[in-house]
């Protein structure tokens, strides 16, 4: 029997961002309901954030351990299928395990916690309970993203052996935390956010999508950390040096200060017989430079493209989509698969297409060394 997939949120109240975000992305394809939430750490904002999305009283609770344990102990036809868990950084361990412990599969926003140690054990905790994970790291979920990692993994361009990638914002090029700005407060105090400022806030979103288009690992790094803005606390731009596990080089360049950026998030990667260059803010296009012949310009809605960049593409040829599509698609995959669960059926491969728990791990992974490299003033390369 299908059915909407249910699920209960776990942070995203009045005056959050993300929440709202995966909260759209969940309705575009009609397969997820939001039954219940826990919005805040303030049980009475919670409540008054759940009564703006229409939830009865009842399912509106005033802490994530209430929500959790209450929708255990309803019936199987009532109870949420799914937590999502849009808090920062700080508030995504607890509650991820919490949920797993209960039975129930998790979407979690990224990075996926505040250390190592507990990406391990909730790597292992995924691994027991064998429920779904999804991590929101969003960009995969472009179809010419999709369409420029079939390229690489086909050989179309050869060996890789360069890759550059860049994610510039310039929202915190001034003290906004100072002023208390809800986004800027948390994401700059190492308590919530972790050891990283800008690297773990935007840099593993780079790291994520090096790694996912060209197949390989970042094998070695060497980083350089600063922090622009006097009294912040993290770094609010960087530069990585990589090395990936085929011997490719590559440069990560992650910035918070870069004034006048809005979210330039780019990369390029160069094989043997050409290079691919894909931009976050025109993300309908895929350019491919040819060593030997004209550059091609690609597009989203093309018959040209690759089976999994058409199941990922929504409109045809020439409409605009993009962030909030790229993020639906995570949340229709794992819809997919919990409906294939549900049903005690084979899950169709391309809906397995999504990021998770190791590539949480990795990102963990590549915040700490970048930590640990950038603390020195001199040439430091650090394994991962």
């Amino acid at each position: 029997m299908r059915r909407k997939i249910r699920y209960g949120m776990i942070g995203g109240g009045r005056g959050a961002f993300i929440g709202a975000v995966h909260r759209m992305a969940a309705a575009l394809d009609g397969q997820m309901e939001l039954v219940c939430g826990a919005f805040s750490s303030d049980p009475d904002r919670s409540k008054a954030s759940g009564s703006d999305l229409y939830l009865p009283p009842e399912r509106c609770y005033g802490h994530y351990e209430e929500m959790i344990n209450s929708e255990a102990a309803l019936p199987e036809d009532k109870r949420m299928d799914v937590v999502s868990i849009v808090t920062p950084n700080d508030m995504h361990f607890a509650p991820a395990m919490m949920a797993l412990d209960h039975g129930f599969h998790v979407i979690c926003d990224k990075p996926l916690c505040l250390n190592i140690n507990e990406a391990k054990q909730l790597q292992s905790k995924v691994r027991s309970t064998g429920k779904l994970f999804a991590l929101t790291y969003n960009y995969t979920g472009y179809p010419m993203v999709k369409q420029a990692r079939q390229m690489l993994a086909n050989g179309n361009l050869g060996k890789v052996r360069r890759v550059v990638i860049e994610y510039s914002q310039g929202w915190l090029s001034t003290p906004l935390e100072a002023s208390n700005q809800k986004q800027a407060s948390w994401r700059t105090d190492p308590l919530r956010s972790g050891a990283a400022g800008a690297m773990g806030d935007i840099g593993t979103h780079a790291e994520n999508l090096a790694e996912y288009i060209t197949g390989l690992k970042i094998q070695q790094l060497c980083a350089d950390l600063h922090t622009h803005v006097e009294g912040r606390q993290l770094d609010d731009d960087g530069s990585v040096l990589l090395r990936m596990t085929n011997g490719a080089r590559g440069i990560l360049y992650a910035s918070q200060i870069s004034a006048g950026e809005e979210n330039n998030l780019r990369i390029k990667i160069y094989g043997e017989k050409g290079g691919l260059e894909w931009a976050q803010m025109e993300p309908n296009t895929l350019l491919v430079k040819w060593l030997d012949k004209p550059t091609e310009v690609l597009r989203t809605g093309g018959a040209q493209l690759y089976p999994i960049a058409q199941h990922h593409t929504r409109l045809p040829g020439g409409h605009p989509e993009g962030y909030l599509e790229a993020f639906a698609n995570i949340y229709r995959n794992v819809a997919f698969c919990v409906q294939a669960e549900i049903n005690h059926e084979k899950v169709d491969p391309v809906y397995l297409d999504f990021p998770g728990v190791d590539d949480g791990v990795r990102g963990m992974e590549f915040i700490d060394a970048v930590v640990r490299s950038g603390k020195d003033d001199k040439v430091k390369w650090i394994g991962i």
